[in-house]
């Protein structure tokens, strides 16, 4: 009797865009494929900044992997936490076991970067995940609760000031779409306060707001969100964030900005995995602990070990690295899926190219810029491009078909239907204070 040969395995560690977007793309090869993450959910990141500020819910923007991959008759889902890996014996080390491997794809991520400075991560949170962006939904919402109870005119304002540390993609979108609470959604919701007199504060590094777009495109974003309300500060860098006061050099001039809501969006570091694939494989990382891959987006002498997705520093199309954003990481997880299967035919693929179909960001409810190489395009138009691409870019239907409605409820009622408080209360025993003052108000 002969023995049948096991099918070849795939393992695939994250179900982010790079790791579920290879996982669809082996469905139907002749392999057995293992998806390996600690969530049970795939989240479209790009659109957790409107959970944050009470736009969509979580649900609307998570997809449950299994329910994606069901059809995968060879895919496998564990709900599992990957602590290392061992590259001589092919195995993955689990929190909870090992598995085997035969391929091996990385497709972990990165997590904020405070350059040195993590002790401000408490008050200056980031937004990666679901817990993020509640978090920051239930600080911001606080805020204006805050301030509606406040008698004190100074410490009122701080309550109203919202500080955004980084001019990229996700702090231009934070800051327009705060300034659209403050101006729009709330503006006769309060009765001792004027949300009108919120202070967004955008501060960038560098020259201007959204760096990797043209010149003339950024200048169109700021020009947009000067108009919504937000304070734009560029040249800016931050030096220091202690006791709700953000301290900022420009130039040689330093001066301190009193706030009670400080968001960071200024820089990614990669997971833990970077380090561990170091150590075990001799991969080589950049400074932000990024795994420097192959053409193939392999690693050097391991090509059964490919790295996708942010976690990822492929140098070799252009002067600089591919930017760690949604369509780099699906590019990237479909290559590595044909790569596998060309390999085991005995083929050979071209080394990874990938194809840029452009950039978009998000600047208020009717604006947006666009640059698609050949041509930016800005304001409304850019716009309805960027509603139409995350829509059409939403893993399940039933979540295309929920975003596309409140969108579109949203547009015309300028309401927020998900800004609900939750969670423990993280402002402290200042709004403990607060409540105190306003029952013995009330009592008087």
């Amino acid at each position: 009797m002969v023995e049948q040969k096991s099918p070849h395995h795939v393992v695939i560690v994250g179900g982010g865009f790079g790791g579920l977007y290879a996982a669809e793309a082996l469905g139907s090869a002749p392999v057995k494929v293992t998806l390996i993450d600690k969530r049970n959910f795939h989240l479209f990141q790009p659109l957790l900044y409107q959970v944050a500020t009470g736009s969509l819910s979580p649900a609307d923007i998570s997809s449950p992997l299994r329910l994606v991959l069901r059809r995968n008759k060879n895919t496998q889902v564990l709900l599992e936490e990957v602590t290392d890996i061992d590259s001589q014996q092919q195995k993955v080390i689990l929190k909870n076991g090992e598995i085997n491997y035969d391929t091996l794809i990385i497709a972990t991520g990165v997590s904020h970067h405070y350059f040195g400075n993590e002790h401000w991560q408490d008050i200056a949170p980031g937004l990666k995940t679901i817990e993020d962006a509640l978090s920051i939904r239930r600080k911001i919402f606080l805020a204006f609760e805050a301030a509606e109870k406040e008698r004190d005119r100074e410490k009122r304002q701080a309550w109203l000031t919202f500080v955004i540390v980084g001019g990229g993609p996700t702090g231009v979108e934070l800051a327009g779409a705060i300034a659209e609470i403050a101006h729009g959604s709330l503006k006769k919701d309060f009765r001792h306060i004027d949300t009108t007199e919120a202070k967004i504060l955008l501060l960038e590094g560098l020259d201007r707001i959204l760096p990797p777009y043209p010149p003339e495109l950024s200048a169109q974003a700021e020009a947009s969100l000067t108009k919504l309300g937000v304070q734009v500060e560029t040249g800016t860098l931050v030096t220091d964030i202690n006791d709700n006061i953000v301290t900022v050099r420009q130039g040689e001039n330093l001066s301190q900005i009193s706030a009670k809501t400080i968001l960071w969006a200024a820089g990614v570091k990669a997971s833990a995995m970077g380090k561990v694939l170091q150590e075990r494989t001799n991969a080589e990382l950049d400074r932000a602990g990024r795994v420097i891959v192959e053409p193939d987006l392999s690693i050097p002498e391991n090509p059964h070990i490919f790295v996708i997705g942010d976690l990822a520093n492929f140098p070799h199309q252009g002067d600089k690295p591919l930017p760690g954003i949604a369509p780099v990481a699906m590019q990237e997880g479909e290559y590595v899926a044909k790569l596998i299967q060309a390999k085991l035919k005995g083929d050979v693929l071209p080394p990874f190219r990938y194809k840029d179909y452009g950039k978009l960001a998000v600047i208020g409810q009717n604006k947006a810029v666009v640059d698609l190489g050949f041509l930016q395009v800005s304001g409304f138009l850019a716009w309805l491009m960027w509603v139409f691409a995350h829509i059409y870019f939403l893993i399940e239907f039933d979540n295309k078909l929920i975003v596309m409605l409140q969108w579109g409820w949203n547009y015309f009622t300028r309401g927020r239907g998900a800004r609900l408080i939750t969670g423990e209360d993280s402002l402290g025993s200042e709004v403990i204070d607060l409540q105190e003052k306003a029952r013995e108000t009330v009592e008087v």
